[in-house]
């Protein structure tokens, strides 16, 4: 055992032994070794929004499109987000795990299914504070290695984060609105070859009438669960300007444990699909990406004369490099409500939509979105980006007033300013 000489001197003077200093210097190696993998990492998401023409006063202008975490002109602070982490090593019988908690407004709880809500008292983050995901990941040396995950963990589906730093823009789009959030239960994940990876996972299938529900909700009829599977492509070395491009398909689907007729996508259940992917393009600095997502409730037993109330959503992006700290992010969405009932609207979108009828909500309609972003990165560790979207709906007016009395509006727009720091 080798001392430095600080605890040889101190020893020499008779304030500590050598035999005790050498069994604390033991515990202060096996504390060193089990902390060398594990990282801090997490975030800070503020911003400041100006939406012209749609100041909520005197009783006027509440409702503003209706997308996730959408919100009026202010300041904001989004979330605050920790995670740690203990990646698997390469071994065989690996092991590790991801503990993550978001706080603050836009805080994702661990949810089992939608609801992920609009800017009304449903939205998802009014509780503050939440478990954002935390499971033990654990490796199976089946084939060229079988992963899984088990606890709390981000869905499948999706082209955009529940962690906005990974997001090209910083509003929500709304695929992602119409998608499922987290997950409680298992996921196995295998990698057939460098092309191809298989996913597959079951869940708690909890999600009543779209609400938000707490980690560990669990069905009414316990054998009632989440299932759900995708398949990525990814494009090999050999692709020239393609190579790294990106395809996922997948599919999630809950049982419902609600009785027959009830309003929303736990009520009987529900269907989400979705196929998304990232290409290079031969301009080295522009990317594009685009996804499809289609969500069918099961409630044509009830409703729409035996037909299943549906909402589907195409979006494009693109990302082009125009400088070393300075990057051009463009979304164009695509959303069509016909297929919804007034009741499954405001479920998916948010109680905001329950207090306009259903010929001017988001019941039959159709709306179009376009966002414009510009990232500049000045600051180290520090996303800044300054960004400019319209919200476009075709039939009626479902956006809020600007005063008391005025007219609903069909279009809306917002200039958002977004600062977060990482670490």
């Amino acid at each position: 055992m080798k001392f430095n000489k600080w605890t040889v001197s101190l020893a020499a003077i008779g304030v500590v032994s050598l035999a005790s200093a050498a069994r604390a210097d033991e515990k202060m190696n096996a504390v060193q070794t089990a902390l060398s993998n594990t990282t801090l990492s997490g975030y800070v998401d503020t911003a400041a929004i100006w939406r012209p023409s749609s100041d909520a006063k005197n009783g006027g202008g509440p409702n503003i499109p209706a997308q996730a975490f959408s919100k009026n002109d202010g300041f904001y602070l989004n979330s605050v987000d920790l995670a740690i982490d203990h990646p698997e090593d390469e071994s065989p019988w690996a092991a590790g795990y991801h503990a993550e908690v978001m706080m603050g407004p836009d805080a994702v709880p661990g949810l089992t299914g939608f609801g992920t809500g609009g800017t009304g008292t449903a939205a998802i983050g009014t509780s503050g504070a939440s478990i954002r995901q935390a499971y033990v990941t654990l490796r199976t040396p089946v084939g060229n290695g079988l992963d899984w995950k088990v606890g709390v963990w981000d869905t499948i589906v999706g082209y955009e984060s529940n962690s906005d730093p990974l997001n090209p823009n910083y509003t929500r789009s709304y695929g992602y609105t119409i998608e499922p959030t987290t997950h409680t239960g298992i996921l196995a994940t295998y990698k057939i070859s460098d092309m191809f990876t298989v996913q597959g996972g079951i869940a708690d299938d909890s999600n009543v009438a779209g609400a938000p529900v707490g980690i560990n909700g669990v069905s009414s009829i316990e054998s009632q669960k989440a299932y759900m599977g995708d398949l990525q492509f990814t494009a090999p070395d050999d692709a020239g300007f393609m190579k790294g491009a990106t395809i996922t398909a997948a599919i999630i689907t809950y049982a419902g444990n609600s009785t027959d007729g009830a309003a929303g996508p736990g009520g009987d259940g529900s269907t989400s699909f979705y196929v998304g992917g990232t290409i290079p393009t031969p301009v080295t600095a522009l990317k594009a990406g685009a996804c499809f997502d289609y969500l069918d409730l099961h409630n044509g037993d009830t409703t729409g004369g035996g037909s299943n109330d549906n909402v589907w959503n195409v979006a494009v992006y693109t990302s082009y490099q125009a400088s070393e700290k300075l990057t051009l992010n463009f979304r164009g969405e695509f959303l069509n409500t016909e297929g919804l009932t007034a009741a499954d609207a405001t479920s998916i979108f948010g109680a905001n939509t329950s207090a306009i009828t259903a010929t001017t909500g988001y019941s039959g309609n159709k709306v179009e979105e376009l966002t414009a972003t510009a990232q500049y990165n000045l600051w180290a560790n520090v996303i800044s980006r300054l960004e400019v979207r319209w919200d476009h709906a075709e039939h009626n007016q479902p956006f809020g007033a600007n005063d008391a009395g005025a007219p609903y509006r069909g279009n809306d727009f917002l200039v958002a300013l977004n600062i977060i720091y990482q670490f």
